[in-house]
C-alpha cells in the first residue's frame, strides 16, 4: 500500500496507508476539509434555517452515519482521516437512546428499529466478562465505554422487555461493580489508567440499571464515584481530574459529562448534594457564554477560559443541562443560555451543503481545526444536538 503523509493545520503529521483504489477518495476528502478550513478561516457562515430544519438535518446525518458500515453500529463520523470511520461502540450505545426518543417524537417506528439494531450489535461485540472495549486500544474492557453502552441496553430492555437486553445490561453493570477498587472507585480500565470525574456519567448508567433491577452494590459503587467527583469540585465550580489527561484544561465536553452525571444521578437518588454540585458547575459555565452563544472549548479548573475555539459538543451538552435546570427552576438565565448556545451551533451547521457526508453534521470544533476532534464531524455532537433540540422544542 502506498504511504501518504500530510500535515494538518493543528500541527500534527498524519500518516495514512491506503490501497491504490482509495487514493481518489482520500484526495477528495482532503480537498473537502481544505475547503471547510478555508471557509472557517475567512469567517464564512453557512446559510441558516429554522430550528426544525436544523434538527431534521442532524437526524438525517445520524441515520447516514449508521448506514456507513457493514454492521449496525454508528460510524465514529466523517473525518479527514479517510472519510467515514468504523462504527464506534461507546457512542453507539447512547445514540440508541436518542433513536428511541426520536421514534416517539416523530412517531416513526424506523427509529426504534435502528435503535434495536444498534443494541443487538452491541450484544454481539460485548466481551465475555460483560464489558465493552474499543478495538483501537485493545480487547480489554473500558469503564466509560461500558457505561455508555449500558444506557442503550437498559433502554432497549425497557422498550421491548426482551431478556437478552436485560441480561446484557446486567453483565455490563456487574463488570462495572467488579472492576471498582477497594474504595469502590474506578481507577483501573480507564483512559491512561487515570480516574476521571466524568465517570459520574457511568455512575448514572449504573443507577439506570437499578431502575430495571435493583442492587445495593451498584448503588454503593455509583455513590462512591459521585462522592469522589464532588470532592474534586473547586471553588470555581469546575472539577479537577476532568480532562482526558492530567494537567490539561478539560474540554467543555468532559466538563458537561461530569455535570450531567451528577444532575441525573441526583434526580434518581433524590440526593441534594449531587444536584448542588451539578448546578454550581452549570452556573459557572453559564458565565462563559457570550451573547452569540460561543462557549470556549476548554476551561481551567480555576474557571479561566483556555481556548479561542468552541467545542460544539460541549455547547450542545451544556444546553441539555441548562434546559433541565430551567424546567426545574424556571430561571430564565438557563433558557436564554440554551437558545444562544444552540443558535451558535446552528450557525456552524451546514444544512444546505450538496455533500451528504457533511450536510447536517456538527463539527468537533469551531473553527474546524480547534483542538477538540479537529478536522472531523464525530457522531456524538450530532447526538447531543438532537437531544438538546428536542428539549428546546418543548418551549413556545
Amino acid at each position: 500500500m502506498p504511504r501518504n503523509e500530510y500535515s494538518t493545520s493543528f500541527g500534527r503529521t498524519c500518516v495514512l496507508r491506503i490501497p491504490d483504489y482509495g487514493r481518489h477518495t482520500l484526495l477528495a476528502t482532503l480537498a473537502t476539509f481544505a475547503r471547510l478550513a478555508a471557509s472557517d478561516l475567512l469567517g464564512t457562515q453557512p446559510r441558516r434555517g429554522d430550528p426544525e430544519t436544523h434538527l431534521l438535518a442532524a437526524e438525517a446525518w445520524l441515520r447516514r452515519a449508521q448506514d456507513q458500515g457493514t454492521d449496525d453500529g454508528v460510524s465514529y463520523g466523517y473525518s479527514i482521516r479517510g472519510g467515514w470511520r468504523p462504527s464506534y461502540r461507546e457512542t453507539s450505545g447512547y445514540i440508541a437512546t436518542t433513536f428511541f426518543d426520536l421514534a416517539k417524537y416523530r412517531n416513526d417506528a424506523s427509529y426504534r428499529e435502528r435503535a434495536l439494531r444498534i443494541c443487538r450489535w452491541l450484544l454481539s461485540v460485548q466481551n465475555r466478562d460483560g464489558s465493552f472495549s474499543n478495538p483501537r486500544y485493545g480487547s480489554s474492557g473500558i469503564v466509560f465505554d461500558t457505561g455508555q453502552d449500558l444506557f442503550g441496553l437498559v433502554r432497549a430492555y425497557e422498550e421491548t422487555r426482551e431478556a437478552v437486553f436485560r441480561d446484557g445490561a446486567a453483565r455490563a453493570a456487574d463488570w462495572l461493580v467488579g472492576i471498582a477498587d477497594s474504595r469502590d472507585r474506578w481507577t483501573r480500565n480507564e483512559h491512561l489508567n487515570t480516574p476521571h470525574v466524568y465517570n459520574t456519567r457511568t455512575a448514572w448508567a449504573l443507577l439506570r440499571m437499578n431502575q430495571v433491577e435493583y442492587s445495593a452494590e451498584r448503588e454503593r459503587v455509583a455513590r462512591a464515584n459521585l462522592d469522589w467527583a464532588v470532592s474534586e469540585q473547586q471553588a470555581s465550580g469546575f472539577f479537577d481530574q476532568c480532562a482526558f489527561k492530567a494537567g490539561v484544561p478539560p474540554f467543555t465536553h468532559t466538563i458537561a459529562y461530569a455535570t450531567r452525571g451528577l444532575l441525573e444521578s441526583a434526580e434518581l437518588l433524590d440526593e441534594q448534594k449531587y444536584m448542588a454540585a451539578a448546578r454550581r458547575c452549570a452556573d459557572a459555565a453559564l458565565g462563559h457564554v457570550r451573547e452569540d452563544g460561543f462557549l470556549p472549548g476548554q476551561i481551567t479548573i480555576d474557571g479561566r477560559p483556555a481556548a479561542g475555539y468552541c467545542c460544539l459538543t460541549g455547547n450542545c451538552q451544556f444546553s441539555i443541562i441548562w434546559a433541565k435546570l430551567f424546567d426545574r427552576t424556571a430561571d430564565e438565565r438557563y433558557r436564554s443560555a440554551v437558545i444562544r448556545a444552540l443558535d451558535y451551533v446552528m450557525g456552524c451547521q451546514d444544512i444546505h451543503c450538496p455533500n451528504p457526508d457533511i450536510r447536517g453534521a456538527i463539527k468537533g470544533s469551531q473553527p474546524i481545526w480547534g483542538r477538540y476532534a479537529p478536522m472531523s464531524f464525530p457522531n456524538w455532537p450530532a447526538k447531543f444536538f438532537v437531544d438538546a433540540m428536542l428539549l428546546r422544542r418543548r418551549w413556545p
